[in-house]
Parts: structure tokens; sequence; C-alpha cells
């Protein structure tokens, strides 16, 4: 007995008595990482490093939008809805830009996990209120979480299927208890919940589309809609989260305007004629000629390349391996040398681009030299299994010098198909089985062409024919639904964070499921086991160490022809706009810009007038 008080005056009754329950648990906290490390920033931080906490107040920002809008509810599997609407309404918790996974509290003040992931719990801010003035309670959230699986887009039932149930707690505390625990991903999931207000919805049919102004808790609320054309959002004076230190520096515009165009090439026009103030540019051709103008020359518009540090992922031409012309290695692999990423970047993309080469591209996870001791570790019970090449080398596309002559690359196609058991016959590439090596490539994207074109000449040299087959989008999925292609154009976006989406992408159990991203149609089970050891990763090194090993093992796989990235935004922006000094390492941040003082709208050039036209 005296040892047991003594115990108990020395580390506290709460604590000890926990202990001896079995049930210690991290106290709440400001923030929650995946992995149970610090975080970037302690509990007393006042603002995040890449913000201007004193960037004045005031103006409009103009953005542009495409293909026009018929809805203001976002969450459901109706309708085109509105750009901008994330603006109107807080989640639980703010996902930081500039960490690979970590979220700090913003509806929630404080989060609190179980030791094992088995449930999560969020402590609401006292001081959180709608836009009408009403406090967000824990009803609030259960309403969400429900209405979103009940009547929401089909995903979020996917999204949230571990979650068993959501206990209210008290008036400011919810709790979310999971099926199964281990779950590291689910708690930050899960505070990326965008609160909707019980009591507003209680009247209105939440599975119709409706163009009826919403309301939320977040600093903007939308103040004029012109259906499929236009939509205002004006700032919440008196917005209760104004001075969070996740908010300081953000939300600086009186007003945000999206007025919408028909395509892209109509808005870059009424740009330049200052229709709208900032353009996000994805075409690398447009970057480089399309910006030309009176205003560009007269240094009213910016163009600037911000750093982006997000993974690129794999953008690719796929092969449907379920098809037996692509079963064999060295026919992938043949058939990728003859793709001349050099040829096409200089002369289609003003060398603007990278080379794609890994799955996990422009981020650490990424496999760019030969395993060291702890990822051999994890690929040694797999040799035999997968590629020898894993092991020995370091996966690179092959190279030319970029004059559009590839000697090299089809001498080493042509010994690969011969390998293979390939031979020419009458000016064709003919197969052991005596059938043509023939394929086609599905797309449903017109500006493709002019890069498979070149593709297809070089192909057609060795003999092998390819055939470029456009379709309507609704074709198009039909046919990528149900698997009925050979090759198709296919990216797999990475977060800083891979994940259970891995499965999805590469595991068997995915092959055959309509739904999933296994285009390939992937049934390997050393993939299966790497996969399956990146979800089970316990550390931030144990996930880079799983990523880079399924990495290489798909490299080597051949399974794609790996095309092209671009590590920056490309930015252009008037100049009455102004931006912090640095960014975040994964957002340009435009909530952190702002309208420079005594600077005001861009008045639309005249010569504008044909963009003007074709607006919307």
């Amino acid at each position: 007995m005296s040892n047991t008080l003594s115990a108990l005056r020395r580390f506290g009754c709460a604590a000890l008595l926990l202990a001896l329950a079995g049930t210690v648990c991290a106290g709440p906290q400001h923030a929650i990482t995946l992995y149970d490390e610090a975080p970037k920033y302690p509990a007393n931080f006042k603002h995040f490093a890449w913000v201007n906490p004193d960037a004045p107040k005031g103006g409009i920002l103009r953005l542009s939008g495409l293909n026009g809008f018929d809805s203001l509810n976002p969450f459901i599997p109706k309708g085109n809805s509105a750009d901008q609407l994330g603006l109107i309404y807080d989640t639980l918790t703010y996902h930081s830009p500039d960490e690979p996974f970590t979220e700090y509290g913003l509806l929630a003040e404080k989060i609190e996990k179980a030791p094992d992931n088995s449930f999560v719990r969020f402590y609401l801010n006292p001081k959180a209120r709608f836009n009408d003035g009403t406090p967000v309670t824990a009803e609030d959230v259960e309403f969400t979480f429900q209405t979103l699986v009940d009547k929401g887009d089909p995903m979020y039932r996917h999204y949230y299927a571990d979650v068993d149930k959501v206990v209210v707690e008290d008036k400011q505390r919810v709790r979310f208890d999971f099926k199964h625990p281990g779950n590291r991903e689910l708690p930050l999931i899960l505070g990326q919940l965008q609160v909707l207000p019980k009591h507003w919805w209680a009247t209105r049919d939440f599975a119709k589309s409706s163009l009826e102004p919403p309301l939320g808790s977040g600093p903007y609320r939308v103040s004029k809609v012109d259906p499929g054309r236009s939509i205002r959002y004006e700032r919440v004076k008196d917005w209760w989260g104004k001075d969070l230190p996740v908010n300081r520096g953000y939300y600086n515009f009186d007003a945000i305007n999206v007025d919408y165009y028909r395509d892209s090439s109509v808005a870059l026009e009424a740009f330049k004629a200052g229709q709208f103030d900032f353009n996000l540019e994805y075409s690398a051709k447009d970057w480089a000629t399309g910006y030309d103008s009176p205003a560009l020359r007269a240094g009213k518009i910016v163009q600037e390349n911000l750093v982006n540090h997000n993974p690129a992922g794999m953008q690719s031409f796929a092969f449907n391996i379920r098809r037996p012309v692509f079963q064999d290695r060295r026919v992938r692999e043949a058939i990728a040398q003859l793709f001349d990423f050099e040829w096409t970047n200089k002369q289609l993309f003003f060398g603007s681009y990278k080379r794609t080469r890994s799955y996990f591209e422009n981020s650490e996870m990424a496999a760019t030299a030969l395993p060291d001791a702890d990822e051999l570790k994890i690929l040694e019970p797999l040799r035999g299994k997968i590629p020898d090449e894993v092991f020995t080398q370091v996966f690179a596309p092959p190279v030319s010098d970029g004059s559009g002559i590839i000697r090299d690359q089809k001498r080493r196609a042509y010994q690969l198909l011969t390998e293979a058991g390939f031979k020419i016959e009458n000016d064709k590439m003919v197969g052991p089985d005596g059938k043509p090596l023939a394929f086609e490539f599905l797309t449903a994207q017109a500006n493709l062409e002019r890069i498979i074109l070149p593709f297809k000449r070089n192909l057609a040299e060795l003999g092998i024919d390819l055939q470029i087959r456009r379709v309507d989008v609704s074709q198009y999925i039909n046919r990528l639904r149900s698997r009925d292609f050979d090759m198709v154009p296919a990216t797999w976006a990475q977060s800083n964070s891979p994940g259970n989406e891995q499965m999805e992408f590469w595991h068997s159990r995915s092959a055959d499921s309509p739904g999933s991203r296994n285009f390939i149609g992937l049934r390997d089970p050393a993939i299966d086991t790497l996969v399956e050891g990146l979800i089970r990763a316990d550390s931030r090194k144990s996930l880079i160490l799983h990523c880079r090993a399924l990495d290489r093992v798909l490299q080597w796989g051949n399974y794609v022809v790996p095309n092209y990235y671009v590590d920056t935004w490309r930015v252009a922006y008037w100049t009455r706009l102004a931006h912090p000094e640095t960014t975040s390492l994964y957002d340009f941040g435009m909530m952190t810009w702002w309208q420079k003082p005594g600077e005001a709208e861009v008045a639309p050039e005249t010569d504008g007038a044909p963009a003007e036209q074709e607006a919307h």
C-alpha cells in the first residue's frame, strides 16, 4: 500500500489510474501529425511563416472559371458546382501546406487521438459561429458526417468507411470511433470535414442541386449569383476565426469575383485584356508565347514561376497488361524506348518540362539511387519475384539528343523485341504467334494527338502499328471502366503522405474493380506485399523506404511510357496584386495575396473586345 501511495504522489493520481486501466492516451493537442511526430509550429504560435500577418485588407480579386456552373452544393453528385465554394466553409482542422501531413486546430481548437488510432476526439472552439451568429456545435459535426455519408457523393461512403459511429459527448466535444484500430490517416481525414449548419439544412433537401447561397462559417459568404456566368463572394467582416493563428495573413480581399469563360483560350485573351487578375497556366505553349500583349510589354502583367515541392506522381502512357501483347516486359520496354521526350520537349513544349522517371517524382520518396541497407531489408525477401535490376541498377528512361533521330533507342528496342521472339516480315514486326505487333491508343483529348503522332512515326519505323482512337468523354469513361483499351494516357497523382489510395493504384484486389485506378491490370503478389507494407508504415522514415521500394519495382516493370512534369507553378498576374516573399512548400497560397493599397482594379482594354464578346 505504501508503494502505491508513493507512486500516486510522484506521478499524479489521474495518470497512474489511467495507466493501471490500460487506457493511457495523449491529451488534447493543438495539432496532429500522421506519425505523432512534433508539428512544426508550437501551441502558442502567432502565424505561419509564409504569410504576411500585416497584409492590408480590402480590394477585389477577380478570377476565371471554365464551362459555367448550375449548383452551389459541391457535396452531391448532381450538377456542376461553382468554383471557390470552399471559402464559405470552415473545416475542423487546417491542413498545413508546409508539412507532409500536419493539421492544426480550426473549428476544433484541440484534437485528441487514441494511442492505437481507434478513435479521434475534436474539441470545438467555443467562439466558433456560423455566419448567421449561430454557434457551431458537436451536433453540427455529427449532422455533417451523417448527411455526407447518406446523401452526399458516393466517395464519402468510401472515404469514411472505417468510421463505426459518431458520438456527441457534449455541446463542444465530438468523438469518431473506428471499426479497426491502427488507421493513422483517418483522424486527419476527418479533420478536413467542412462542417454544415444543421439548423439551416433542416428546412432544405440536401440531395437536390440548388442555387440558393448556402450558410457556412468560413471567411466569405456568397453575395451574388449569375447562374453559369459569375459568382461573387464577400468577406465576412465579423468572421469568428479571423484572429486564429492559422488564419492570420489569409483572406485579405473584401470580395472575390469568378467570371466564367467558354474555354481556356478565350479566358487567356480576357486576362490580357484586364478582365481578371490572376491566371494559373498549364500550357507550356501558352506560357512561352500566349501572354505577349501591350500590358505585358508595359510591365503591367507579371509572369512568375513559383517553386512547387508537391510530388508530381506519374504522368504516362499506360499499358493494359491484361492484353496478351503487353504481358512480356521486354515488349513494353521496347515500345517505351521509342518515345522521344527530348525532341518533344524541345519542339512542342519550348523546353519547359522535365522527364518523369518515378511514380513519386519530385519528392524524397522517389527511388533515385541504389537501395540502401534499410531498403534492402524490404526488398530482399522478394528477390526472384521482382526484376533483378531493382538490386543492381538505377532506373532511367532513354535519353536522345533532341534531333529527332533516335538510332540508339531503335537499336535497343529491336534487340528487346528479338529476344522476345519477334521478327520483321514484310516491313511488319511480327510476334511468335505470327501476329503483327499492333495496338490502339485510346484518348478523349484532341490536344494529345500532336504528342502521340511523333511517337507513332517512331513505332512505324520499326514495323509497329499504333492506331490513335479518339472518342467522346462518355465513351472514353465507359471503355476505361470496362478495361476495354490497349494504351491510355494515365496520371497517378501522389500526396506527401501516400497511404490507402495505393491499394487502388497497384494492388491485385483493385485489378477488376471498374472504379479503381489500376488501369495497368497489376496482379503481382510482390507488389501487393510492398503496397501493404507502405500502408502499415509506422514512421516517416519507414514510409519513405517503402515508397522507394515500391517505386523501383514499378519502374523496372516497364508498365508505362513515362511522360513529363513541371516543378513550378506558372502564375501570371496584374501588378495591382502582391504576394508574400516566400511561399509554403506545397501551395502558392492565393488566399495569402492582397491588393496593393491605392490600386484600383484594371479597366478592360479596348483591344480585348473579342475576348469580351466570347466570354461565358
